[in-house]
């Protein structure tokens, strides 16, 4: 693996004083005096590594103002904005855009899989959901999430759109911890094992819209839950 450069670790390290909370959007950034100062290096390598920043538009120069963070919805790297999902302290609309993102994806190979998946495709499906069950019932949460994230990966690799895969590889290790944390409470367990069966049994009748009807209601059960049960409850 390459070694960052020394704009990049001055980039790095300012995106990770914005995703902990440091600078949430709107606020201002301090100025490159006071970032070379604090980061022992040039203002030319502050002024650099603030400029990479503005190209991924985190950040926004105004004349005469100053540098500002800018709302999650203008950001345009998807590492950052995974990193703000894995790893940030406020970070209610990155999840919430997350779930969008994934229910874009899943509902269309759903659709996909309908046609494509193998018949020992679907007992597997149904042996995940029965996974998830008998983890929910001896509340086992890792078994439970690592059940869940499994169901998902054979359909998108049963869509067999190589692109589908490929997208949606970068979210796993963000997914696996969401998962984790959405997952924990009974009632959202009990909605999952139920949309997870009505998607495997959709799948089995070899029904693209009702596959992707059933794939898109689970996507919804699951925003009202993170909104309902986690984000409210927090």
């Amino acid at each position: 693996m390459a070694r960052k450069t020394l704009v990049g670790v001055v980039a790095d390290e300012l995106l990770d004083r914005i995703i902990a909370g440091d600078f949430p959007p709107g606020s201002s950034v301090p100025g490159e005096h006071d970032l070379s100062a604090k980061h022992d290096v040039s203002r030319m390598t502050v002024r650099e590594a603030m400029k990479t920043l503005e190209a991924q538009r985190i950040l926004s120069v105004e004349r005469g103002r100053g540098t500002f963070v800018n709302p999650l919805s203008r950001w345009a790297s998807l590492e950052a904005l995974l990193r703000v999902a894995s790893e940030g302290q406020n970070d209610a609309e990155a999840s919430v855009q997350l779930i969008e993102l994934c229910r874009v994806l899943e509902t269309g190979a759903c659709e996909l899989a309908a046609d494509r998946i193998s018949d020992a495709g679907i007992q597997q499906l149904f042996g995940y959901v029965a996974a998830m069950r008998a983890a929910h019932e001896v509340n086992d949460l890792t078994a439970f999430v690592a059940a869940d994230l499994a169901f998902h990966a054979l359909i998108l690799r049963a869509s067999e759109n190589v692109f589908v895969q490929v997208l949606f590889e970068p979210l796993h290790r963000v997914l696996e911890k969401r998962r984790a944390e959405t997952s924990a409470a009974p009632p959202i367990q009990e909605h999952a094992i139920a949309h997870h069966r009505n998607i495997a049994e959709a799948l089995e009748s070899r029904n693209p819209g009702r596959s992707r009807e059933a794939m898109d209601a689970h996507m919804q059960q699951t925003l009202d839950d993170l909104k309902h049960l986690i984000l409210h409850a927090s």
